[in-house]
């Protein structure tokens, strides 16, 4: 955090054993923030990590200083960014991605549409415009392109990629957290479910992403997504 008290942008970054990347992309993140001219902070939201990822933060927090968020149990990353938007500051509040995928410098692309009036701009990844510079496994990629169609169709959505861990909210556009019921990997799609409810204009920009080697995403993961898309649906 810098030394305003009203920063104009909250960074939220949850993180799940993360030890071995969180320093490089915290360091990544104030690298490029101490160049900008707003004022700023960022706030590191643990999942009940069970290495050492709070030890690595609290370390940082000596030489810089930053908000931690530590909980001792494992909720999901979507009960983590909620409570990262709670606590955020900023007139504008976007949560990224521990592993650094995409660089907090595509927040560039999303700044220009909040002062047209967007509520919430999100990254993606499958506009015509958007870089991918390492890509997934060819099978990971055609399950997320059947699950992207899957989803827009359901939810008669015309965003091209709702999952991208790259989403920033104004203070009008955090109203959908108040809304928020899932914390697993389909919270993304609940927030934008919620936003259509409450009428927020939602924009879309790509970006350029990097596949992380080290994916979280497993078998019973993917399971437990659709079972949350499918009680999202009834809900609305």
């Amino acid at each position: 955090m810098n030394e305003s008290r009203n920063p104009f942008l909250s960074i939220i970054i949850p993180a799940y054993n993360e030890e071995t990347r969180i320093a490089k992309t915290l360091a990544s993140v104030m690298a490029y923030l101490e160049t900008q001219s707003y004022t700023w902070e960022i706030i590191v939201a643990n999942d009940g990590s069970r290495d050492h990822t709070v030890d690595v933060v609290r370390s940082l927090q000596q030489v810089r200083v930053m908000a931690l968020i530590d909980n001792k149990q494992n909720r999901g990353k979507g009960f983590v960014v909620r409570q990262g938007m709670a606590a955020a500051q900023g007139d504008i509040a976007l949560f990224m991605d521990a592993d650094n995928s995409t660089h907090i410098k595509e927040i560039e692309k999303m700044l220009p549409l909040f002062k047209r009036g967007y509520d919430i701009v999100i990254g993606s990844r499958r506009m015509p415009q958007s870089q991918i510079v390492l890509h997934q496994p060819w099978y990971r990629e055609i399950l997320g392109k059947i699950s992207s169609v899957f989803v827009r169709v359901l939810f008669g959505f015309s965003y091209m990629d709702t999952q991208a861990g790259f989403k920033a909210f104004s203070k009008k556009g955090r109203e959908v957290f108040l809304n928020q019921r899932i914390y697993g990997w389909a919270f993304d799609i609940e927030l934008l479910a919620c936003a259509g409810k409450l009428g927020l204009r939602v924009g879309e920009v790509p970006i350029s992403w990097h596949n992380d080697a080290d994916s979280r995403v497993t078998f019973d993961r993917a399971i437990a997504t659709i079972f949350d898309v499918i009680r999202i649906r009834i809900r609305l």
